[in-house]
């Protein structure tokens, strides 16, 4: 019958406009559902990212990713995973650990990264697609809020470990509430054969001056030795 198209195109608009608003914000992140998503979604936010979300709401999880690494004793190369616009990267710098090379499934935000003098390397990956050429590469490797929701899951954890050197270590952070919901604690374990001095630690995602509806979220930072 005519007119009866209408309300399911305002509901796919608005529905696309939830996924991709004219300013990119954590929420908006959060509703990712595919890589595709994902590269649309950090090719708008890329020039933004660091002063609209990293400043603005007290971001600090890459800081506790890269002190983390360097309390276990990590060191270089270290590949940075979903590196974004370089802010893991940079605190690894700033705490002597280098060379430093970054992957993420956005050119765009890689672009903004790369201005920064802070990698070694940079280039596009997905890495629940793998990571060509990266086997037994790095000494150690990080990812600071790409385990999290709408994002990544645990079989990413896979690529992560076949780019590391036996002994390397790996720190991964995982939003809290992800770990519990998407299947995290069964993938450790999974891994037990091939993974070494395993641990759990719980960290703030924000400083102590964060307000919102996210201020008080936490992450776990998985922190283990390839076999």
């Amino acid at each position: 019958m005519p007119g009866q198209g209408k309300p399911l195109a305002k509901i796919c608009v608005r529905a696309l406009n939830v996924l991709m608003p004219d300013k990119p914000d954590l929420e908006s992140a959060y509703a990712l559902q595919t890589p595709e998503d994902s590269r649309k979604l950090y090719a708008v936010w890329a020039t933004t990212y660091d002063t609209d979300f990293a400043e603005q709401s007290g971001y600090i999880l890459h800081e506790q990713v890269a002190r983390h690494f360097a309390l276990m004793g990590g060191f270089g190369p270290v590949l940075d995973v979903g590196a974004g616009t370089g802010l893991c990267g940079e605190a690894l710098r700033a705490r002597g650990i280098e060379p430093v090379d970054g992957t993420d499934i956005s050119a765009e935000m890689l672009e903004v990264a790369g201005k920064k003098d802070t990698y070694r390397n940079i280039f596009p990956g997905d890495i629940l697609a793998g990571l060509e050429g990266t086997q037994d590469s790095y000494q150690g490797a990080v990812s600071a809020g790409t385990f999290t929701t709408g994002h990544v899951g645990p079989d990413g954890i896979d690529t992560v470990v076949h780019a590391v050197r036996p002994r390397g270590w790996i720190v991964l952070s995982v939003n809290a509430k992800h770990y519990r919901a998407a299947g995290f604690e069964a993938k450790m374990a999974e891994l037990a054969a091939t993974i070494t001095d395993v641990s759990a630690t719980e960290v703030a995602i924000y400083g102590p001056d964060a307000t919102g509806p996210h201020a008080k979220d936490v992450a776990l930072l998985l922190a283990f030795r390839k076999a």
